[in-house]
Parts: structure tokens; sequence; C-alpha cells
């Protein structure tokens, strides 16, 4: 089982890499910056800690099928779903392309 110590310096270093890239590109004047890729690293490394570590107990018990591998499969989907978000077609030109793969 994972500490509470090691849960919050894993969502706190997800943070500041998440704002790192969006400081980057607030800098440069593009879409998405500091909030939109903070958010999107805490919210994925907490799905993926919740994936690994929350399920534990549950495991154990006899007849228990499950497989909590499917929830952090789920996050790759979502963080496209909102990368797809992103891209937009005006005329003959798309925007957004690289908003959408830094997300």
């Amino acid at each position: 089982m994972i500490s509470e110590h090691e849960t919050v310096l894993r969502l706190l270093v997800a943070a500041l890499l998440g704002s790192l890239v969006g400081m980057e590109r607030e800098r440069l004047l593009w879409g998405a910056g500091i909030r939109t890729h903070m958010l999107v690293s805490v919210g994925a490394c907490l799905t993926m800690i919740v994936s690994a570590y929350g399920f534990q107990n549950s495991i154990l018990q006899p007849h228990t099928v499950l497989d909590p591998a499917r929830m952090a499969a789920q996050v790759v989907s979502g963080i496209g779903f909102l990368g797809a978000g992103s891209i937009l077609l005006r005329g003959n030109s798309v925007r957004g392309m690289t908003t959408a793969a830094s997300i």
C-alpha cells in the first residue's frame, strides 16, 4: 500500500510538471495554459493512483473478479477526448493540433 505522504508527493509532482508545460504555452499565448495542463496532469495522476492502489482490499476478497487496469485504460480515452475537443476547423485551416498534442 502507498502512504499518504507518497500520494501527496506524486500529486504535487504531477501538478508541478503539468504547470511547467502550461506555463510555457501561456508564455507564448497559446491555448490550454497552466490551469488546463495542471488539472489534466493531476487528474490523470490521481486516477492512476486509485487504479493501482484503490482496490487492493477488494481484490483479496473471495469470489471477487475485479480488473483495476480498466480504470487506468480509460485515462487515455478521456485525455484523448479532451485533446480532440481543442481541435478546430475554420474554413481550410485546422487550429489546435499542438494544443491537442500537449494535452
